[in-house]
């Protein structure tokens, strides 16, 4: 690869163009009656050490990049409950804007490790100076308690350089079925969990109002 920023400008600028667009969706929810699925949304793009490592750990050559490894540009959309997960799904396999070429569930069929998460692969289109370009984004979908899991195994599996010692990985699949029974148990009392989230959010409201009208008068 002769020049590592021309190849990865694209997939930078797909990313944060996804960015702002689902940021918006979850405005846009949040200016409405109805509950907001996504609870926040990061994003990144590979950094070469890394995009080089797992090309040779896949036998990827180089010039086969965009073709071949999809997960070069990320985005994550993160939620409280399980059941908002199928709604972000639908959200994202609704838009014009990108194609979605590839659906893998790991939420119905969790990863040996205890890995829970459903992933998409879209193809979206980016304009450039030479014309579009569409690269492969991987878009994961996942809740809060499967990010904090999945967040600790990826620091783990860094220290260990992907070789994390039997016993911690037995401790994180039994953390795994934890976060998950904590999803179903919260997924339970969800219409409570909303309804107070809405009280909260209404009386920061009212006090924002009251404090403009002192301020004003």
């Amino acid at each position: 690869m002769s020049n590592w920023d021309t190849f990865l400008t694209p997939y930078r600028q797909a990313v944060e163009e996804l960015k702002v667009k689902l940021r918006g969706l979850r405005e846009q929810y949040k200016l409405s009656s109805k509950h907001t699925p996504i609870e926040f949304v990061t994003g990144r793009v590979k950094p070469v050490t890394s995009i080089l490592e797992k090309a040779k750990l896949k036998n990827i050559a180089l010039d086969e990049l965009s073709e071949q490894m999809q997960d070069i540009a990320g985005v994550r959309l993160v939620c409280q409950f399980v059941g908002d997960i199928d709604t972000i799904v639908e959200l994202v396999s609704s838009r014009s804007d990108f194609e979605v070429v590839e659906a893998r569930d790991y939420i119905k069929t969790k990863k040996e490790s205890g890995y829970r998460s459903y992933h998409m692969v879209i193809k979206y289109p980016v304009h450039t100076i030479d014309g579009e370009v569409s690269v492969l984004v991987e878009v994961q979908i996942r809740t809060m308690a499967m990010n904090f899991w999945a967040t600790i195994e990826h620091s783990l599996n860094y220290k260990y350089s992907g070789e994390i010692p039997e016993n911690i990985k037995k401790r994180l699949q039994s953390a795994s079925e934890a976060a998950f029974r904590l999803d179903e148990e919260m997924s339970m009392i969800r219409g409570e969990v909303r309804d107070a989230q809405q009280i909260i959010l209404q009386n920061k409201e009212n006090y924002q109002r009251d404090r403009e009208r002192r301020e004003g008068g």
